[in-house]
């Protein structure tokens, strides 16, 4: 195999070109923190009839920090834009982490396609009602395509500022929000009663505990940017709690006043009644119009900035299993002139647009086909690849010599794999209850075999590298390392550290 390049392309992600805070805006947009509010919350509410959504949040913030231990643990280690699929690779071994890369990309596409049903269907709501447009949701998602797909091939700093404005206002806006409603309390008393621990012990909890990690996914990306960071062994590290901590807080926090302005025992049924516009609706009174107009357009910008940071998740994940051959070696080249994987950002932006043809042609409706069902899909799959990491994370450790400490290698990890394992069971018990579908319709296992499939193709796929093409398969898990490996010649393998 040649060497050589042409002078547009390059096998390496940009260096050096984020810091802790564009890190941090990467990943808490991919959260969406308006939309999880004004989207998420609200239509746990409806769709669960749990009134423990607050309490729910928390609860996942808590073990999410607990997952972060050992994750965080495993980055000062590993550089390497594959995350979930690297350190299973390294920790559970060559055929596990192949079958964690399938999961991850099924995943992270359900939820970066999934959230242009939202945009779409929310953006034609808005103009319709502002302005009388009747045009198309689909035609607005395919508006938002086209500027995805031109930012996803742009340097990945420029991405960070779009971000970081939209963000900050989102955040801003959400806590305003937060307080006018806990001001304006429905029955003239602030109560504590969605927040009581009782709540975790609830009928229908797993499908609230599933709705609430479908609102954190985004988070565990800090890796995903690692090798672009400035400071990979600190800066990570940072990010990923920062993000844990602000995102729980913030949710747990307006799921609660959302109640409170409603009253607990109404909640639900508000909640089935407004949509998406609980929160609209339940601070307009307070506010003056153009403040709530601008709440709402950020909800729309909130969605839009998930779908580009998921966007760049993905074409991640692509360019390190292209970088290492385990898919074809164009994935993992990059633009000389801006650092970005160039085709693997080009692949993601044609399946999305692939889908969203095919949800229009099909008339399926955006928000409870696409929006809802597909981002919460997307949810459950990165809740199984984070159970698989924290286990990856306790064989990883006591393999190598390292100076961790008992807490970060193993005690914190392997609660995490418990506690993670448990909402994962639950969730999968009530997965009818969360899609709002009848206890034996297929969806409700059609879409948890949908990655068992992917897991198991990507495991045979390794099997078939270690048979076909030992020198590919030993490259599996190295990153950056493995461009030095002589990959046609057999005698050349390297086991991952």
């Amino acid at each position: 195999m040649s060497h050589s390049q042409p002078d547009t392309i390059s096998a390496a992600l940009a260096r050096g070109r984020l810091g802790i805070p564009s890190v941090v805006f990467f990943v808490i947009a991919a959260a969406a923190p308006l939309t999880v509010v004004a989207g998420g919350a609200t239509t746990g509410y409806a769709v669960t009839g749990v009134t423990g959504i607050p309490v729910s949040y928390l609860v996942v913030a808590a073990v999410l920090a607990l997952f972060a231990v050992g994750y965080v643990a495993m980055s000062r280690r590993i550089v390497n834009a594959g995350a979930f699929y690297t350190y299973v690779t390294r920790g559970l071994g060559r055929p596990a982490g192949v079958a964690a890369a399938a999961v991850a990309l099924l995943a992270y596409n359900a939820m970066q396609i999934g959230l242009y049903g939202g945009f779409g269907a929310v953006l034609a709501q808005f103009l319709n009602d502002r302005y009388g447009w009747d045009v198309a949701w689909w035609a607005y998602a395919l508006a938002a395509w086209a500027f995805v797909a031109v930012l996803g091939v742009l340097r990945i700093d420029l991405n960070g500022k779009v971000l970081a404005v939209m963000l900050i206002a989102e955040c801003a806006v959400v806590v305003v929000f937060d307080a006018v409603m806990l001001a304006h309390p429905a029955d003239g008393d602030v109560t504590l009663d969605t927040l009581a621990p009782s709540h975790v012990f609830a009928a229908g909890i797993g499908a609230a505990l599933v709705t609430a990690i479908t609102g954190f996914v985004g988070f565990e990306g800090t890796v995903v940017f690692s090798e672009e960071t400035k400071d990979p062994r600190r800066t990570i590290a940072r990010a990923t709690y920062i993000a844990v901590a602000v995102t729980g807080l913030l949710y747990g926090l307006s799921a609660w006043a959302m109640s409170v302005a409603t009253g607990p025992d109404r909640i639900v049924d508000a909640a089935r009644t407004d949509g998406t516009d609980l929160i609209f609706t339940l601070v307009s009174p307070h506010l003056g119009a153009s403040i709530v107009t601008v709440g709402q357009v950020l909800f729309i910008t909130s969605l839009f900035a998930a779908l580009l940071s998921f966007h760049h998740t993905v074409a991640r994940y692509l360019f390190a299993l292209g970088r290492e051959r385990v898919i074809p070696g164009a994935f993992g080249r990059t633009s000389r002139r801006t650092g970005a994987p160039k085709f693997a950002s080009m692949a993601q932006s044609g399946l999305a647009v692939a889908a969203l043809i095919s949800y229009a042609a099909a008339n399926a409706d955006p928000i409870v086909h696409l929006f809802f069902w597909i981002t919460v899909t997307g949810g459950l799959g990165v809740l199984a690849l984070m159970t698989v990491t924290s286990a990856s994370v306790v064989g990883y450790f006591a393999r190598i010599a390292h100076g961790e400490g008992p807490w970060r290698s193993t005690i914190a990890p392997l609660l995490a794999t418990l506690a993670l394992g448990a909402i994962l069971t639950v969730t999968l018990g009530e997965f009818d209850t969360l899609l709002g579908v009848e206890a034996h319709s297929p969806l409700r296992w059609a879409f948890p075999t949908a990655y068992a499939a992917a897991a198991l193709l990507g495991a045979a796929w390794a099997l078939t590298l270690r048979a076909t093409n030992p020198p590919v398969y030993a490259a599996i898990g190295l990153g950056a390392d493995s461009l030095s490996l002589p990959l046609r010649n057999p005698n050349a393998v390297r086991q991952p550290a």
